[in-house]
């Protein structure tokens, strides 16, 4: 064969390869509440994993300073705007963001909520973490197993529109009368998932209340800031904090005693889990529907319920026992 003959395929080969498409990569957005939050960046651990083993995705990590619905709307725009294929939303608001996220939709982008929920009108389903009722008594359970005489104790939780946070603190409240009805739930207040202004509220409690005997935090900003407060306040052994937390951030508070005990389900699951069910239902064409059963890859399968959500796993108690093994982890 010549040379100009060879040279001849050579290029129409290499403008056939220039002209076919590269693999196209899917796009999908892992939106948290608020970036720099121990929590969340363990979930993007966990989508960087799935990532990597569904071989096809670009996990885009992103969400606003600071832990608000607006700033969340500008964050979506911007996604909207860079044309990705999935949103995967943790959601300060459940229903202020219902319309930035139904144009989401409405350009064919995929939209699931995980951790705190979106109204359903605003997304194709959404994955809690845990059994909301299961996660509501566990956090009054790890206040009262170390009250036996019971008394007063106070919530501090994340924003007072945080959807996963207000279902966690009613389904509390509904499992005091008849599990725990020693226990008097004095106060429930915000800190925003914002640590200084956690301090203050966790002070503000102690200040209030002069018997307190508890905080309980749903939050893995709360729960560290109200626990660094009973300990630079010397409240050690008056006030037990718990709630739910990061092991790795939290471990130094069961060590010196600001709290016996806390829980949580494992977050690079969820984020894991998350950006399975983003990718099989904007790629695979998996359908978002009651009953439906849907993988969640390594962590098995999951089935929707009427309105389209499902539970991933039931929390996990972390305390001296265990703490040091599980804080290497997350």
């Amino acid at each position: 064969m010549s040379f100009l003959k060879k040279l001849g395929i050579t290029t129409a080969l290499a403008a056939i390869l220039l002209a076919s498409p590269a693999m196209a990569q899917t796009k999908i957005a892992l939106v948290v509440k608020s970036l720099g939050n121990g929590f969340f960046d363990a979930a993007n651990k966990g989508a960087e994993e799935a990532a990597k083993e569904l071989g096809d995705v670009e996990v885009i990590y992103t969400g606003p300073t600071k832990a608000t619905a607006e700033a969340q709307i500008e964050v979506i725009n911007s996604l909207i705007a860079q044309q990705v294929n999935a949103i995967a939303i943790s959601a300060n608001d459940p229903d202020a963001l219902v319309p930035v996220l139904k144009k989401a939709m409405d350009r064919g982008i995929t939209v699931i909520s995980f951790d705190s929920g979106v109204a359903p009108e605003g997304r194709q389903l959404h994955l809690n973490p845990s059994d909301t009722n299961l996660i509501g008594e566990t956090i009054i359970k790890l206040a009262a197993d170390y009250l036996p005489d019971g008394g007063d104790v106070a919530i501090l939780s994340a924003s007072s529109t945080a959807t996963n946070q207000n279902a966690w603190i009613e389904a509390a409240k509904k499992v005091l009368p008849e599990k725990f009805p020693k226990i008097n739930l004095v106060a429930t207040v915000y800190g925003d998932d914002d640590s200084a202004k956690s301090t203050d509220e966790a002070k503000g409690l102690i200040a209030s209340y002069p018997n307190l005997k508890a905080i309980i935090a749903p939050t893995t900003v709360g729960v560290v800031a109200a626990a660094q407060v009973v300990t630079d306040q010397n409240l050690i052994g008056k006030i037990n904090v718990t709630g739910l937390a990061l092991p790795s951030e939290f471990k130094k508070f069961i060590d010196n005693g600001a709290s016996q005990a806390v829980a949580l389900w494992n977050p690079i699951d969820l984020g894991y889990s998350a950006i399975y069910l983003a990718h099989d239902l904007a790629v695979k064409g998996d359908k978002a529907e009651p009953g439906a059963k849907l993988s969640i890859g390594r962590m098995g399968e999951i089935t929707l319920d009427d309105t389209n959500s499902a539970a991933m796993a039931p929390p996990f108690t972390f305390d001296k026992s265990n703490i040091d093994e599980f804080a290497k982890i997350y």
